[in-house]
């Protein structure tokens, strides 16, 4: 799996946007992986659709009001998924260590199910049953019977 991402923020009261894409790798798209969704530690800002955050307001108010935190997904084996963008809470520092962390956390969810979907192991079986001795003693007698009056029915007719 391989996660980028990247936050970029204008200059000014604009909220900073986290966007992140996931790619399986061919191994891991062939273990059928179902899609993931992992709780993060980055918190979404209050009317997150709103790309700016005025003095006073919202995570810039005292003290700081944020909602609660953001899922991450990871795509299922089958891979529709594309880029995903996530508005961040603005802040003077402009640092987010939660976003690598998130990513830690999302990773080792994934290695978690990566590890059982691997320990179940592949298969193949293949098995024949032939009629049993009881059977066949209780055909025995009819067949044997059955071939030998088509033998004397073509001398019969040979003659």
């Amino acid at each position: 799996m391989k996660i980028t991402w990247t936050i970029t923020k204008k200059r000014g009261y604009v909220r900073p946007t986290l966007t992140y894409h996931i790619e399986l790798e061919e191994h891991e798209k062939a273990l059928c992986l179902p899609a993931m969704r992992v709780t993060s530690s980055i918190p979404e800002p209050l009317d997150s659709w709103q790309e700016h955050c005025w003095p006073g307001q919202f995570e810039r108010a005292e003290p700081p009001m944020l909602g609660k935190p953001y899922s991450l997904d990871i795509p299922s084996h089958q891979g529709r998924h594309g880029e995903q963008s996530l508005r961040l809470p603005w802040r003077v520092d402009n640092c987010y260590p939660e976003v690598e962390e998130s990513f830690v956390h999302l990773r080792s969810a994934f290695e978690e199910e990566l590890a059982r979907a691997y320990a179940s192991q592949p298969m193949a079986e293949e098995q024949t049953l032939k009629a049993s001795a009881d059977s066949k003693k209780q055909l025995a007698p009819g067949l044997v019977a059955e071939r030998l009056l088509r033998s004397v029915q073509r001398m019969r007719e040979a003659s």
